[in-house]
């Protein structure tokens, strides 16, 4: 008998699980996906590893002011030189980039084996379409960093498939009749477009090489909208793109660096603090330097980011997205709305829309000719984006799959087929 196996679909922003056969795994009490998130709780002197947590309990650890560290995003730093370097989690205690998605993936992998009731030697993940634009090598790099972290759970045999793939094999299932896919899969940190030929007569063949006509995707997502949400509408409060006394704008990268989750933390760097105290003078207005002093001192960064994502959602579902900032200031508060975000954004939508059109270019077909958008990941909730898609093909029929975990089901659905079942 063959080892048993599972589907992962490890994502920017979530993660899900999937069994061959047997569909999604409740990651969570009542939930099919899991926030890609681990906390290290840490206090100084405690001996021994940081204790850690994962997923909602992990943000909640975050959110109540445990001591320690949060860390999501973690798929961005696959393809990139911080995937073997260490990062401070607190308490004297540092953890290797790579280890953080290793003990993400060994939660998920346990998570599995509860599920199935046995151990799971086997394991087909996702990827997307590029870890990283239009640089071959680091691509690979990446693809070999997350095998890596894989194998160094326990997986023995580890496969990949294109997220945007298992997500039209998801589709699939359901089709009555063969169609001329276009699967958008927009999630935290790749938009990624697959134009695939599917159908009942097709579904069960295991090469469908010549089914994929196309692949194409950016490097832009959920966690870039919600950096230059963040710039657009929260930081300027703290003094981002304000004028100096001379009329020079005040140095930009340290609000570069606070609306970046993984570079967060660099900015509490006791050299850094000391090099911002010195930069009082650079403000015009120098409560927007006690502002941003406040939030550093506060190291409240991460939360910033997380109102900016709070606020993205709020916007997408309609109206306007007031930000409290009453730790920063009694009182203070941001305000988005629609018109802002949409200028905010207009620039990564538009490369969005343009590598969707680029991916039917690169199969030879017109736009007239697909029939079917199949809309996943969690930012196609953004619908002023999809509104833009779609109108580039103005024949094709929306669809939307599971924001979140359409693309796991897929996965277990390759699985299934690769391993048999």
């Amino acid at each position: 008998m063959k080892p048993a196996g599972c589907a992962i679909d490890f994502g920017t922003s979530n993660s899900a699980i999937a069994l061959p056969g047997a569909g999604l795994v409740e990651v969570e009490p009542g939930q099919r996906t899991m926030p890609t998130a681990v906390f290290y709780a840490v206090e100084e002197g405690q001996p021994g590893e940081p204790e850690r947590s994962y997923g909602r309990v992990a943000l909640a650890s975050y959110i109540d002011g445990l001591d320690g560290r949060l860390m999501r995003s973690m798929k961005s730093i696959l393809g990139s030189t911080l995937v073997d370097q260490h990062t401070d989690v607190g308490g004297g205690k540092a953890v290797r980039y790579l280890d953080v998605i290793g003990d993400y993936l060994r939660h998920l992998k346990k998570l599995a084996e509860a599920a199935a009731g046995e151990p799971l030697q086997r394991v087909v993940l996702g990827r997307p379409v590029a870890f990283v634009d239009d640089d071959a090598e680091r691509d690979a790099q990446a693809q070999a960093s997350l095998e890596r972290a894989a194998r160094s759970v326990g997986f023995a045999d580890v496969s990949f498939q294109l997220e945007p793939i298992a997500a039209a094999f998801d589709f699939e299932r359901t089709a009555e009749r063969e169609h001329l896919v276009l699967v958008a899969d927009i999630g935290g940190g790749t938009s990624d477009f697959s134009l695939v030929r599917v159908g009942p007569e097709r579904r069960e063949r295991l090469d469908r090489l010549d089914d994929v006509l196309a692949n194409h995707g950016v490097h832009i997502a959920g966690t870039d909208f919600d950096r230059h949400l963040e710039l657009a509408a929260i930081l300027p409060l703290l003094g981002y793109r304000s004028l100096g006394p001379g009329g020079r704008e005040v140095p930009n990268k340290v609000y570069f660096d606070l609306a970046t989750w993984h570079l967060i933390n660099t900015v509490y760097a006791p050299g850094r603090v000391a090099e911002l105290r010195r930069m009082r003078d650079f403000y015009g207005d120098v409560k927007l330097h006690q502002r941003l002093m406040r939030a550093v001192s506060l190291r409240l960064g991460h939360a910033l980011a997380a109102k900016a994502e709070e606020a993205k959602i709020a916007v997408a579902e309609g109206g306007a997205a007031p930000v409290a900032l009453d730790d920063i200031e009694p009182g203070l508060q941001a305000l988005l709305d629609e018109a802002t975000a949409m200028r905010a954004l207009d620039a990564d939508l538009q490369r969005i829309v343009d590598a969707g059109v680029q991916t039917a270019r690169e199969a030879g077909v017109r736009p007239d000719q697909v029939d079917v958008l199949y809309f996943t990941g969690g930012s196609t909730g953004l619908s002023p984006l999809a509104d833009r898609i779609a109108a580039e093909f103005p024949n094709a029929q929306r669809v939307k799959g599971d924001r979140f975990a359409s693309v796991a089901q897929g996965l277990g659905e390759h699985a299934r087929r690769l391993w048999g079942g």
